[in-house]
Formats: structure tokens, sequence, C-alpha cells
């Protein structure tokens, strides 16, 4: 990872600095993230962070590009069908950021590995898109001591928090949802401009997390409707 000599910026952050200052991009470039799932959230969230100088991106997937990815899914091209996400996706942050050090994990999440999966990381990012392994990772996240940026969407709607360990978590989002529901995401779909709202605000959750600036959206949750042009917080008491 690259670290700031003396103080000097590289050219590609000085666009970071009048918002995070020179101490804030150092903690990004010392920074681990693992995220979760590749595809319509995961996949602009990993650009996002190697754009912003996040020093190494864990990138967790075992799925494949399909033609159905096309519609929402920033790194999902005619060329790359059939691919691994999780490779794609770190092929693509070289092409971005080489001083980003991107590892493709090419497998699903699941109890046996979370653990291993997730050590050494600072921050983890739930890009997934079920139910069951939400929960699976969640409790590993908790058990790790590591801050969790979730993000959930189905049609227009969509909502992100963030859970601190000792937090509220998802068991109280999905309270006794334990299977593999998709949710109403498997009935509406997701057209392209949901995905993109909500992994910009997990990608700022990260930043937030990282760099010290900032409140995250903790201990409440962040739902928006934008056919309806809703953004409302609910609360955890």
């Amino acid at each position: 990872m690259v670290k700031l000599k003396d103080g000097a910026v590289p050219e590609r952050y000085q666009r970071n600095i009048g918002t995070i200052g020179v101490a804030g991009q150092a903690r990004l470039l010392a920074s681990t993230v693992a995220i979760v799932g590749a595809g319509g959230l995961g996949g602009l969230v990993i650009e996002l962070l190697a754009r912003a100088g996040v020093g190494r991106l864990k990138i967790i997937d075992g799925d494949n590009f399909a033609l159905h990815n096309l519609n929402r899914q920033i790194l999902a091209t005619m060329a790359n069908i059939g691919q691994n996400k999780a490779v794609v996706a770190a092929a693509r942050v070289a092409a971005i950021n080489p001083d980003v050090e991107a590892i493709a994990v090419p497998c699903m999440l699941d109890e046996k590995n979370a653990q291993s999966f997730l050590a050494g990381v600072q921050v983890v990012v739930d890009a997934l898109d079920n139910i069951k392994t939400r929960l699976v990772l969640a409790a590993a996240a908790a058990r790790l001591g590591v801050p969790l940026v979730h993000g959930a969407i189905a049609g227009c709607t969509g909502q992100v928090m963030t859970v601190f360990p000792g937090d509220p978590g998802l068991a109280h989002v999905y309270r006794g949802m334990t299977g593999a529901e998709r949710g109403v995401e498997a009935l509406l779909g997701n057209p392209a401009p949901t995905p993109a709202l909500a992994a910009a605000l997990q990608t700022q959750e990260v930043i937030k997390i990282l760099t010290g600036l900032g409140q995250p959206i903790r201990n409440k949750l962040l739902y928006f409707d934008t056919e309806q042009n809703i953004f409302e917080f609910f609360h955890f008491t």
C-alpha cells in the first residue's frame, strides 16, 4: 500500500484533500476494506473506494456475470459475461488505481469461511442480495469487532445503515427472517439508479468510519424511495 511521504499528496488524491484532509487520506491509504458481493451495490462501492484511495480491498463473490446484470451492475460488460465478479472487480481496481491492492476471493461467503475471509479488515461492506448470508456476515463482523456497512435495494427503494459492534444490527432489521429470502428484490428487480444511490451512500459511510470525519448512519436506518421522493430515517431504541 502506498503511504504519503512527508505529507506529499499524489495528484490523483488532491481533490479529496479539501474534504478529508491529508490525515484522512493517509488513513484511507492505510486501511483494508472487505466488500462482500461485487454486483449492483458492490461493484460501484469497489470502484469508488479504489478512486478514493483505500489501500487494500478484499473482494468476495463466487458468482459470475450474466446478461441480466447489464442493466445495473457497473462492472458488467458484454466482454466479461460468464467471468467471476470478484476477479473482474480486482482487474478493474488495477486499471483505476494500481496503488490499491485488490484481493479477489472468488467464493461465496458462508458460516465456515466468514471469519477467515474478514480477518484483518477495518470495515466490512454488505453488498449481498439475500438475507441468510447477510445475517452470517453480520454475525462474523460482530465477532471480529469490525463495523459493518449494510445496503439493500429493491425496485426504486433502498436502505443503508452502519452497524458497530454492540449495536442493534441486521438481526433487528430482519427479525424473524432467517431463511434464504431475497425479499421484494426478486419481484421488483433493480433499475440502475437504485444501486448507484445506495452504493454511493455506503461508500460515504466507509469513508466516514475510516477517517473519523462526519456522523455515520448508526443506530438508525436510512430508507429511500426515489419513485416517491422519500428519504426517511428509522431510529433504533
